[in-house]
Formats: C-alpha cells, sequence, structure tokens
C-alpha cells in the first residue's frame, strides 16, 4: 500500500545554493561547548545529535537516519534519551524534503520533543526544523568533514527557508505507508 505526498526537491541547478552554510560552523570540542550552554535548540544529522546527547544538552528534537555521510552506521543506543521522549519514523528520499518529514517535525515540536528517524535521508530535515523552532532556539545541522552549522532561529532565517523551499519543485509521489 502506498499514498501519495507532496514533496520538494532540490533541482540540480540550486545544489550550490542548498550547499551554502547558513550559519558559524564549529567542530570537535568547540561545537560541544557552544551546543552545551543552549537552552532550546534542535539537530538534524546524527553526528551532531548524538555529540549533544554525549555532552550532556538534549536537543528539543533530533532528526537522524542512523547513519553517517550516508554509509556509515550510527549505533541507534546513543539516542535512547532523546528517543525516550518519544519517537517518529518517516520516509524521506535523499534530494527531498517531504510533506511527512515537516508535520513530523511540527508535531513533534508541538508534542514537546523527541527523536525522528528518517528512513532515506535526513539532510534537508534542517529546513523544516528552522522552518518550525520557535524564535529564539537554533538548529544545528552536520556538513560532513566541517563540522555542525549553527543557525539563529529568527524571522530571517525563517525567511531565508521560505525562499529555498520555494527554490525547490514541488511533486507528488508514492511513498511506501
Amino acid at each position: 500500500m502506498s499514498s501519495e505526498q507532496t514533496v520538494w526537491v532540490v533541482p540540480t541547478s540550486q545544489r550550490a545554493v542548498f550547499a551554502a552554510r547558513y550559519g558559524p560552523v564549529y567542530a570537535g570540542a568547540e561545537a560541544g561547548r557552544r551546543m552545551s550552554q543552549l537552552t532550546l535548540f534542535a539537530t538534524c544529522g546524527d553526528k551532531v545529535t548524538a555529540q549533544a546527547v554525549q555532552v550532556g544538552r538534549l536537543p528539543l528534537v533530533g532528526v537522524v537516519d542512523y547513519k553517517t555521510q550516508r554509509d556509515d552506521p550510527v549505533d541507534p543506543t546513543v539516542f535512547r534519551p532523546l528517543a525516550s521522549r518519544r519517537i517518529v519514523r518517516v520516509r524521506n528520499p535523499a534530494g527531498m524534503l517531504t510533506e511527512g518529514l515537516r508535520r513530523a517535525v511540527r508535531e513533534t515540536i508541538q508534542a514537546g520533543g523527541g527523536l525522528i528517524v528518517v528512513e532515506g535521508e535526513e539532510d534537508l530535515g534542517a529546513l523544516a526544523l528552522v522552518e518550525s523552532m520557535p524564535s529564539g532556539a537554533t538548529v544545528i545541522y552536520g556538513i560532513p568533514g566541517a563540522g555542525a552549522s549553527f543557525v539563529a532561529v529568527d524571522a530571517a532565517s525563517k525567511a531565508n527557508v521560505q525562499q529555498l523551499i520555494e527554490r525547490m519543485e514541488r511533486r507528488r509521489i508514492a511513498l511506501g505507508s
């Protein structure tokens, strides 16, 4: 059984725009130090979510796919403290942002937080987090080989995300249920 869902796809011509860094990037101990100072934040990516848990700061929402750089498996038990709040599973193919992932982010925030496990690829989940987290929060997303980008959620970052989503191709596709 499958259901059609609206998805937003990054056009090939826009890949460089989507690869741009939208906040300062920190790595290693400096990223951990900055995470430990945050009160309200969300993470997108297995390494940044695991690092937040390891420094003792649980994000409101963590979006993961149990892989790093699409190949290396990640031990899901590292996310237990966050998953104990709530765990939501959603399909989100590579290079796309599904309505299902956007809805999962909104609903998880409204429900008080938890872990969103993506079947597919979680990379564009950072857009959904900036779109839905309240102003004053921070969204942290991993940049392979570079560290983590820290994006302050405010009117400007929300407008930027809206512009990015508008640049994407909107389609209806069948995703398995």
